[in-house]
């Protein structure tokens, strides 16, 4: 680690440290909660204030950090021995934070409450963030992916919408009937620098994997691998989908709203968000299948740091924040499905003018985000490879080789860990 800091990064890390810390003695008064999405805020409150009607003396501090600031601050603030009492983890950090004991195991409140059942919540949230068969963070919502569609791009076209039916084919034929050069509309678009929404899936849909189940193996130097990103650069080379330099420059999603795709795998917390920009000219539909049907599941949990002062009172609050009435919150703000599966119809009918059963059903046919003890550090290497592959520094077989190699070096010396 560092010994200095830029100054920049010193006052993010202060102003974090500021907001988030703990307590050093004395009855606990009250506890900080962190978490980056402020479009969680109003399901997030609704939770506070019914904790706080069991704890009135206690004060729930909340802070909202970008994405792109949180992690460092964070691990800042956790290594230091401060930082929130309880805070949103997410899959990609889940095995660093656990076995570095930054986040509390919470098996022992779970078997001491009878309240709290795992049996409750989507299994693969529950197995996302646990350890040895131990649960680190308490699931809050889940999410999946699917196609979100420009509805009157394809009523211009006469072009039915898409549907379960719908196979790479059906991306390639009918994106190219959307593709418009002359006006810069795209008919699809083809991620291949996000892999969540992107490729992650595309591979699975061509019967490969992104890591093996035993967490030993890379799935990138595989014939599936290569055969989704070859289909992906046929798309960009077509051009029914934008270029790597494209969607560097101008996010994808802005692409989508400014009627420029019409056609975005996209994941589900983006829904009302859309659907608020478009109205009636948004849809969406299950993603188009490969040799399989595939949609990453992922999802977010609660962890409570491992040093807060009072465990028992964090503990508490997070029963709030992840029980029925919290899960229950969050579908009804329409923010994302909730982890607790009979809640399901919930989300499903806060926009009755969108199909949001898409994302339920991507959660039984779906694959768990994929994840190991070190995933930034092959991510950092997988995004490095694929972009210099698709702005032509290199053949997608060269870099899916060095991502493979790569890839499977970190995990041989997580086996030795």
């Amino acid at each position: 680690m560092k010994k200095f800091i830029t100054g920049s990064l010193l006052l993010l890390v202060v102003t974090f440290l500021a907001a988030c810390s703990t307590s050093t003695g004395g009855q606990r008064e009250s506890l900080d909660i962190a978490l980056w999405d402020e479009r969680a805020d109003d399901a997030v409150q609704a939770s506070i204030e019914a904790f706080k009607q069991e704890h009135p003396d206690v004060e729930v501090n909340v802070t909202y950090t970008p994405f792109a600031d949180y992690w460092t601050r964070l691990m800042t603030s956790l290594g230091g021995g401060s930082g929130p009492d309880v805070f949103w983890m997410n899959g990609p950090n889940f095995y660093q934070y656990a076995t570095q004991d930054l986040i509390e195991n919470l098996d022992s409140y779970i078997e001491a409450d009878s309240s709290f059942s795992k049996e409750s919540y989507f299994p693969a949230v529950v197995d996302l963030y646990s350890l040895d068969n131990n649960l680190y963070a308490a699931p809050y919502f889940v999410d999946s992916i699917g196609l979100f569609y420009n509805k009157t791009l394809f009523d211009e076209a006469g072009i039915d919408y898409p549907d379960e039916t719908w196979t790479w084919e059906d991306i390639e034929r009918v994106g190219e009937e959307l593709t418009d050069p002359s006006n810069g509309v795209y008919g699809y678009m083809a991620h291949v620098a996000r892999s969540q929404p992107g490729y992650y899936n595309m591979i699975h849909q061509a019967g490969g994997y992104i890591i093996s189940d035993d967490k030993t193996t890379s799935g990138f130097d595989t014939p599936e691998a290569k055969e989704a990103f070859t289909f992906l650069q046929a798309l960009i080379d077509k051009g029914i989908s934008p270029s790597i330099q494209n969607q560097i420059e101008t996010e994808p999603k802005q692409l989508f709203l400014s009627n420029r795709v019409a056609m975005l795998p996209e994941i589900s917390v983006h829904v009302t968000e859309f659907q608020a920009e478009l109205g009636d000219t948004f849809g969406v539909a299950p993603l188009p299948k490969g040799k399989e049907e595939a949609s990453i599941v992922h999802g977010i949990g609660w962890a409570m740091n491992e040093k807060t002062d009072d465990k028992d009172l964090a503990w508490e609050l997070i029963k709030y924040l992840s029980n029925e009435d919290g899960n229950r919150v969050i579908a009804e703000t329409g923010f994302s499905i909730p982890a607790i599966q009979s809640l399901s119809d919930v989300f499903k009918d806060y926009l009755p003018s969108v199909d949001l059963q898409v994302f339920i059903d991507a959660q039984e046919t779906g694959v768990a985000y994929p994840v190991s003890k070190r995933t930034a550090e092959w991510q950092d290497i997988e995004t490095k490879e694929i972009q210099s592959a698709f702005l032509g520094q290199q053949t997608i077989d060269e870099a899916l080789e060095k991502i493979g190699a790569g890839m499977d070096a970190i995990l041989e010396e997580e086996q030795n860990e």
